[in-house]
C-alpha cells in the first residue's frame, strides 16, 4: 500500500494493471455460485445451437439439391426436408433463447460486483486522511469512480458473455473442419484467427495509452467544471466568466485532441482487422468453390463453409471490438482501483477501548508540521482539566486550529503524545475517540438537505423536544420562523443558501445536540453579530458545564471568563492562566488585549459618527 495525497495518485501510473484486477473482482462472481454456473451452462447450449445450424443448412441444400427436375406438386411434399427445417428453426430459437437466459441470470451477478466495488472504494475514501482529501480534486475523483463501476459491468458482462463464447466457438469450428473437410480449411481458419488475435492484442495494447490520456483529460475538464461551478459567486464576484470559460475550453481542447489521437489509432486497428477477415474469408470461400468444381465438396457444404466463415467471424470482428473496449475498460478501472491502492497516513489500528472517566486532555512535547520543511507545533505541551473550559488565542499561524485536527486523528504528530485520561489516542479506534469529541469549525458545510437533517445527523435518533431545546440555545428559532417548511427548509448545496452566521448556529446546535464528553469550540462564533454572539457564548458557557472544553477564540472578550487561558506563540504555550492573572503579566496576552480593545473602541468611535 502507498501512503500519498491525491495528486500523487491523479500524476502516478497504475500499480497494478490488466487482468491483475480480475482477482479483486472474482470473490463477488462466487456470491452467486449458481448464477454463474446456469449462465455458462446456457452460454454451452447456444453456441452448441449456432454451431449445428449450418450442418442443418447444408443437409437442406444437398437434399434439396437432389431435387428431380419437373417434379409434381404431389410429389413435392415428400422432397421437402420438414425435419431438418424444423431442426434448423428450433436451433436458431435455442440459441437466441439460452442467450437470453444468460443474460437474465448473470445480470445481478454484475451489478452485485458493481454495487460491492463501489462500496468499498467509498469506505476506503472515507478512511483516508485529511490531507489526501486536501488534495483531490473532487470531480475528477468522481469520474474516476464513475468510469471504473461501469467499465466493471462492460468487462464481467462481456468477458463471460462474448470472449469465452467466442473462443468456445473458434474450437468448435476448428475441430469440426478438421473431421469433416480437407484440413486446409482448418489451417487457414487456425492462421487467420491467430494473426487476428496477435494483431488486435498488439494495436490495443499501443492504444491503451491514448485511452488513458483521453480519460485523464475527461477528468480534468469536469474537475475544472465543477470547480467554477461550486464557486459560481466568487465568479460573479470578480467577473471572470470569460477567464472560466478560457480556461475549460483549452482543458478541452486537451481533451478533443486526446480524443482525436485515439480515434486515429482505432482506425488503423479495425483497418488491419479487417484485412485479415477478408483475406481469410477468400481463401476459404476460393477453396471451397474449388473443391465443388472438381467434385470432392457438395453445393451443401460450400454453404456451410461459407455460413461457418459469416458465423465465426462476424463474432472475431465483434470480439476485436470487445477486446478493445476490455481495455478501455480495464484502464478506466485501473483509476478506481488505484484508490484502494493509496493508504491514510493515519492508522486506525486501535485497540484500546476508550475508558473515559473525567475527560482530561494531553498535549504532551507535540511537535508537528503539515508539510516536512515548516513545523507548526513545536514541542507543545498543554493541559485540558477535566470538566474545565480553557480558551487557546494567539496570532493567525500559531497553531491554534491545528489543535482540533490532532485531538480527531485527522494527522498524528512527528513526536510526542496526545492522551485522553492517560490513554494515547494513537492506542484507541478511530471511531470510540471521535464519539467523545465534538466540534464547532471554523468552516461550517453542511449537506444539500433540510435543517432538520443537518441537525439529526449529529444525532439521527435525537428526539423533537431535544432539536428544539438545541435550536433554542443556538438562537435559531427566527431562521426557522422565515420559512413556511419550517425546519424542513431545505439549506442548499454546502448551505449556500444560508448566511455565515446562520450556518455557524446550525453548527453549535449539531455540537450541543450530540453532547459530546469534550467540546471544541473552533472561532465558533466569528461570523455571528456582538448580541448573537454574547447570547450562544452563554448558552456555550452553560451546556459546557461539567464538560471538558477547549475553545479557539480570535475575539478576547468572549473568553474571558474561561477557567483557563493558553496563549499560543510560534507553535508552544508562552503564557498560561485566567483572564485577570495574564492580563497583570503584561506580556502577550496583554498586548493581544489591549490591540483588540483600542480596535473595538475605535469602531464604536466610527459607528456614532456616521
Amino acid at each position: 500500500m502507498k501512503s500519498f495525497g491525491a495528486r500523487s495518485y491523479e500524476a502516478n501510473p497504475p500499480v497494478r494493471q490488466g487482468w491483475q484486477w480480475l482477482q479483486t473482482l472474482l470473490p463477488y462472481l462466487f456470491e452467486f455460485r449458481w448464477r454463474v454456473v446456469v449462465a455458462v451452462v446456457c452460454l454451452i447450449g447456444a453456441k452448441l445451437a449456432s454451431v449445428g445450424m449450418p450442418f442443418l443448412l447444408k443437409h437442406q441444400i444437398d437434399q434439396l439439391d437432389q431435387l428431380p427436375k419437373g417434379i409434381e406438386l404431389e410429389q413435392a411434399w415428400g422432397w421437402l426436408p420438414l425435419a431438418l427445417l424444423l431442426a434448423y428453426g428450433l436451433a436458431r430459437l435455442m440459441s437466441v433463447l439460452f442467450g437470453e437466459i444468460r443474460d437474465l441470470v448473470f445480470g445481478r451477478v454484475t451489478e452485485r460486483a458493481m454495487r460491492r466495488t463501489t462500496l468499498k472504494v467509498f469506505r476506503h475514501l472515507h478512511s483516508l486522511n485529511l490531507a489526501f482529501h486536501l488534495d483531490r480534486q473532487t470531480g475528477a475523483l468522481q469520474r474516476d469512480i464513475e468510469r471504473g463501476v461501469q467499465g466493471i459491468s462492460f468487462l464481467l458482462r462481456f468477458l463471460v458473455f462474448n470472449i469465452l463464447p467466442t473462443l468456445l466457438e473458434l474450437a468448435l469450428v476448428i475441430g469440426l473442419l478438421l473431421a469433416n473437410y480437407p484440413p486446409e480449411f482448418a489451417l487457414i481458419t487456425l492462421v487467420a484467427v491467430v494473426l487476428y488475435v496477435v494483431f488486435s492484442a498488439r494495436m490495443t495494447e499501443w492504444r491503451t495509452r491514448y485511452i488513458r490520456e483521453a480519460n485523464r483529460m475527461d477528468s480534468t475538464t469536469h474537475a475544472r467544471a465543477l470547480d467554477s461551478l461550486l464557486n459560481y459567486e466568487t465568479v460573479k464576484y470578480f467577473n471572470a466568466e470569460q477567464r472560466e470559460a478560457a480556461a475549460y475550453d483549452s482543458a478541452l481542447a486537451q481533451w478533443e485532441e486526446a480524443r482525436q489521437k485515439n480515434r486515429y489509432t482505432l482506425f488503423g486497428l479495425n483497418s488491419g482487422q479487417a484485412l485479415i477477415i477478408s483475406l481469410a474469408v477468400v481463401s476459404m470461400m476460393l477453396l471451397a468453390a474449388w473443391n465443388v468444381v472438381i467434385g470432392v465438396m457438395t453445393l451443401g457444404d460450400f454453404v456451410l463453409i461459407n455460413a461457418f466463415m459469416f458465423q465465426l467471424f462476424m463474432p472475431l470482428n465483434f470480439l476485436g471490438f470487445v477486446y478493445r473496449e476490455l481495455k478501455a475498460s480495464m484502464a478506466n478501472i485501473e483509476r478506481m482501483f488505484e484508490l484502494l491502492d493509496v493508504d491514510s497516513q493515519v492508522a486506525d489500528d486501535g485497540q484500546q477501548a476508550l475508558q473515559i472517566q473525567a475527560g482530561e486532555v494531553v498535549f504532551d512535547g507535540v511537535r508537528f508540521g503539515y508539510r516536512d520543511d515548516r513545523e507548526v507545533l513545536q514541542g507543545l505541551n498543554l493541559t485540558l482539566p477535566a470538566g474545565k473550559t480553557c480558551a487557546v488565542v494567539g496570532l493567525s499561524g500559531a497553531g491554534k486550529s491545528t489543535l482540533t485536527r490532532l485531538l480527531f486523528r485527522f494527522y498524528d504528530p512527528q513526536q510526542g503524545e496526545i492522551r485522553i485520561d492517560g490513554q494515547p489516542i494513537r492506542e484507541l479506534p478511530q471511531a470510540d475517540l471521535r464519539s467523545c469529541l465534538g466540534i464547532v469549525p471554523q468552516d461550517t458545510v453542511l449537506f444539500n438537505d433540510s435543517l432538520k437533517n443537518n441537525l439529526l445527523y449529529a444525532r439521527p435518533q435525537a428526539t423533537d423536544e431535544e432539536l428544539q431545546q438545541v435550536i433554542a440555545m443556538a438562537q435559531l428559532q427566527h431562521l426557522i420562523s422565515l420559512h413556511q417548511e419550517g425546519w424542513d427548509v431545505m439549506v442548499g448545496e454546502r448551505g449556500l443558501k444560508l448566511s455565515g452566521g446562520e450556518k455557524q448556529r446550525i453548527a453549535i446546535a449539531r455540537m450541543l445536540l450530540k453532547r459530546p464528553t469534550i467540546m471544541l469550540f473552533d472561532e465558533a462564533t466569528s461570523s455571528l453579530d456582538s448580541q448573537t454572539e454574547r447570547a450562544i457564548m452563554a448558552a456555550i458557557k452553560q451546556v459546557s458545564r461539567g464538560h471538558t472544553t477547549l475553545i479557539i477564540a480570535h475575539r478576547l472578550s468572549t473568553i474571558i471568563d474561561c477557567d483557563q487561558i493558553a496563549v499560543m506563540d510560534g507553535g508552544v504555550v508562552v503564557e498560561q492562566g485566567d483572564h485577570q492573572g495574564l492580563l497583570a503579566l503584561n506580556g502577550h496576552y496583554a498586548r493581544l488585549w489591549q490591540s483588540q480593545h483600542q480596535a473595538d473602541n475605535g469602531d464604536e468611535t466610527r459607528e456614532a459618527g456616521a
